[in-house]
């Protein structure tokens, strides 16, 4: 989406993207992107979920969107474009299974040269799927992730801010998603859609950016029992650095980071909480959205790119977590999670 929507070449550093975008006002974040993969690579970022969104807006709704499915699965297709040519250029290499999973993690224990970062494909909101034969589709692809909703009323199910239920198309689609060994990611689904989920699918589940509602009340955010729900179901639960669901009252377009005293400390808040429920640190990572719509004028303050999430072990380590735990939380349980669902 950054660079398909917002035009950013990520082979560029921070401080050029910057510089190229600061006589620019048509999105608040020009001028204020955190990721390249130089930024990637200096904060030790070697695999990471990649983003493939393309939301399917009916005439009725106001969401900003595409007008048709097909639009919308042109949309993803131009990203995957945009992924692959980045794999040919030496930036990324797509990881699909857990041969290519080690085989890269071995890579990143090395020191020499510039090594291309693994990514995970991941499909954020399913309308881009016009057929479930485009499920198939995509999976051949490598789509190894996929979330049935984003924002508002979707064809399989329904997002935030908005209420209802998954229906027959998604039932239909979280049966193939099961079949296909899929990863079904519960980020954005509404509090009906998620129960409806979890009554309907067995197959491996994460949530890769979501935070805690008793911390910031908002129904984006996961309750203490869904929360629940999926670290019985072996989830791992990915904490996301948007602002405005990291402190309470943030007013969009109004509110700073600095006035509302938005932090990393927050960030290790929402893990915490997790890591209590829990009992242990196995089912929390790092699910950033750093790649979404915003940039330093809503995240925290204390990160000015990506790489200062090497901020949050020393943060963790100062809260009482073991080493081994602050290794989970920032890698290891998320390797796990994909080892453990593709063997």
């Amino acid at each position: 989406m950054n660079a398909m929507e917002w035009n950013r070449d990520l082979s560029w550093s921070i401080e050029a993207i910057r510089e190229s975008e600061k006589h620019l006002t048509d999105k608040p974040d020009r001028g204020k992107n955190t990721v390249s993969f130089e930024a990637m690579r200096k904060g030790n970022i070697g695999l990471c979920m990649a983003t493939q969104i393309g939301r399917y807006v009916k005439k009725e709704n106001p969401l900003p969107g595409w007008n048709s499915p097909q639009q919308a699965w042109a949309q993803t297709q131009g990203q995957l474009a945009w992924y692959k040519s980045m794999e040919e250029a030496g930036e990324l290499v797509q990881i699909k299974n857990t041969a290519q999973l080690n085989a890269h993690l071995e890579l990143w224990k090395t020191s020499e040269g510039k090594k291309p970062i693994g990514y995970i494909l991941s499909l954020e909101g399913a309308d881009s799927i016009v057929t479930i034969e485009h499920l198939q589709r995509s999976y051949e692809q490598g789509l190894r992730a996929i979330g049935p909703a984003h924002y508002g009323p979707g064809t399989y199910a329904f997002g935030t801010d908005s209420i209802g239920g998954i229906g027959t198309n998604g039932k239909e689609l979280l049966r193939e998603i099961e079949r296909m060994n899929l990863i079904l990611d519960a980020t954005h689904l509404c509090d009906q859609s998620f129960w409806e989920t979890m009554d309907n699918y067995n197959g491996a589940v994460w949530a890769s950016h979501n935070n805690c509602r008793s911390l910031v009340n908002h129904n984006r955010q996961f309750a203490d029992q869904q929360i629940q729900e999926l670290i019985n179901r072996k989830a791992v639960i990915g904490v996301a650095l948007d602002a405005w669901m990291m402190v309470p009252n943030w007013v969009r377009g109004t509110s700073t980071p600095e006035s509302m005293g938005v932090t990393l400390q927050q960030m290790a808040d929402n893990i915490d909480h997790i890591c209590q429920l829990a009992g242990n640190a196995l089912h929390v990572g790092i699910g950033t959205d750093l790649d979404g719509g915003f940039g330093k004028e809503q995240g925290p303050s204390d990160l000015d790119t990506i790489a200062d999430l090497q901020k949050v072990p020393k943060i963790l380590s100062k809260r009482g977590y073991a080493p081994k735990d602050i290794e989970n939380i920032m890698s290891v349980n998320f390797i796990n999670f994909l080892a453990h669902t593709w063997d």
